[in-house]
C-alpha cells in the first residue's frame, strides 16, 4: 500500500467514498477458470459511488437529457443480418423461474427476450417502477451506463478498480466481507437460496432486486458489491492471463475489442463483450457461485438484462478538473 491513503479533497459528489492507492491480488485460482491466474495489480486512488445507480437517479438523468435506452429502441436490421424481424423490436432479457428441473446447460430455459421490458418495466412489460425507486436501475446496456456517467461528471470503473474496491481492504478473502458466506446466520448479500432456477427459498427476503443499501457495507463503506445486480466495467473481456490494466501501473490502450472479446461458442456473432462484476440476486451455489470480488463474466454490449446495473467512479485528476 502506498502513502497516498488520504482523500485528496472532499467528495466530488454526494454518496461517494475514497479508495486509496494500493496493490492487491486480483482474480482467483480456486474457482472458475476465467478468474485465473490470480495476479498482483497496483491501482491508483479514486472516488466510487457507495451504491449502484438507482431508478430514481436514472430517471433524473433521463428527464434532464431525453436519453432513450438501447432496450427502448428497435434494433437495426443491418446489424443483425437474417434475424427474425420480431426480435428486432424494443426488448430486453428477463428471468423466468422454471416450473421444475431443466437442462442447466441451456440458459434459454430461464432467460427470455421480452418485448417492452426496459428500465421502466424491469420485470416485463406489465411491470412498473412503483415501489422500486430505491432499487438499482436495470435493463441498461453499456452505452446507457456510459451516457449516465458522462452526464453525472463521472466515469465507469475498470475491472481492476471495481474489484479492488469490492474487496474492501481484505486481501484474498472469499467474499467482500470475509471468508464465511453468512455472518452469525445473517445474509450479507442479495443472492439466490435454493435450487436455481426453479426454487428460491427467499432466506434473504428478496426474490428480485433489493433497495440499495439493504445489506451491510464492506470495509470501504460500499454497499452491494456482491449480489443484487451485476455491474458494468469498461474492460473488454479477455482471459486474465492476457490482461494488462489501463487504470494501473501496466498501461494498455483500450481503443476497441481485443482477441477473446467475442463469445467463442458463437464465433459468427461479432458482438464485443465487456466484463461485468459482482454477481446478482440470481446467483446460486448450484449454478453461479459468482457473488465474490474475483468473479467475472462477459456481457455483450448490445444486451441489457433484469439483473445488470452499474455504479460510477471519479478518478483523482477527474475530480480536480
Amino acid at each position: 500500500m502506498s502513502d497516498s491513503t488520504a482523500a485528496p479533497q472532499t467528495a466530488p459528489h454526494p454518496a461517494m467514498v475514497w479508495i486509496p492507492d494500493g496493490n492487491f491480488l486480483m482474480g482467483s485460482d480456486r474457482h472458475y477458470p476465467e478468474e485465473a491466474p490470480a495476479h498482483k495489480v497496483a491501482v491508483k486512488g479514486f472516488w466510487i459511488d457507495t451504491h449502484t445507480v438507482t431508478n430514481a437517479e436514472f430517471k433524473r438523468f433521463v428527464d434532464a437529457t431525453g436519453h432513450v435506452t438501447l432496450a427502448e429502441r428497435p434494433a437495426r436490421a443491418e446489424d443483425y443480418p437474417g434475424a427474425d424481424p420480431e426480435l428486432l423490436a424494443p426488448s430486453s432479457v428477463v428471468f423466468r423461474k422454471t416450473a421444475g428441473p431443466v437442462d442447466m446447460g441451456n440458459p434459454h430455459n430461464w432467460w427470455t427476450y421480452q418485448r417492452g421490458a426496459d428500465w421502466r418495466h424491469p420485470r416485463g412489460p406489465s411491470s412498473s417502477l412503483q415501489g422500486l425507486w430505491k432499487h438499482p436501475v436495470v435493463h441498461v446496456a453499456f452505452e446507457d451506463a456510459e451516457a449516465y456517467a458522462a452526464w453525472a461528471g463521472k466515469s465507469l470503473p475498470t475491472e481492476a478498480e471495481w474489484e479492488f474496491a469490492a474487496r474492501g481492504g481484505l486481501e484474498g478473502a472469499e467474499y467482500c466481507w470475509g471468508d464465511e458466506f453468512k455472518v452469525r446466520g445473517r445474509s450479507m448479500a442479495n443472492t439466490w437460496q435454493g435450487q436455481f432456477p426453479r426454487q428460491n427459498l427467499l432466506e434473504d427476503g428478496y426474490e428480485w432486486t433489493a433497495p440499495v443499501g439493504s445489506f451491510a457495507p464492506n470495509g470501504y463503506g460500499l454497499y452491494d458489491m456482491a449480489g443484487n445486480v451485476w455491474e458494468w466495467t469498461t474492460d473488454w473481456y479477455q482471459e486474465h492471463g492476457r490482461i494488462t490494466h489501463a487504470c494501473c501501473t501496466l498501461d494498455n490502450p483500450r481503443g476497441g475489442p481485443v482477441d477473446g472479446s467475442y463469445d467463442p461458442r458463437t464465433p459468427e456473432v461479432r458482438i464485443p463483450r465487456r466484463v461485468m462484476k459482482g454477481g446478482s440476486h440470481l446467483c446460486a451455489p448450484n449454478y453461479c457461485h459468482r457473488y465474490r470480488p474475483a468473479a467475472r463474466m462477459a456481457q455483450p454490449v448490445d444486451t441489457s438484462t433484469c439483473h445488470l446495473g452499474f455504479r460510477c467512479i471519479v478518478r483523482a485528476g477527474q475530480a480536480q478538473s
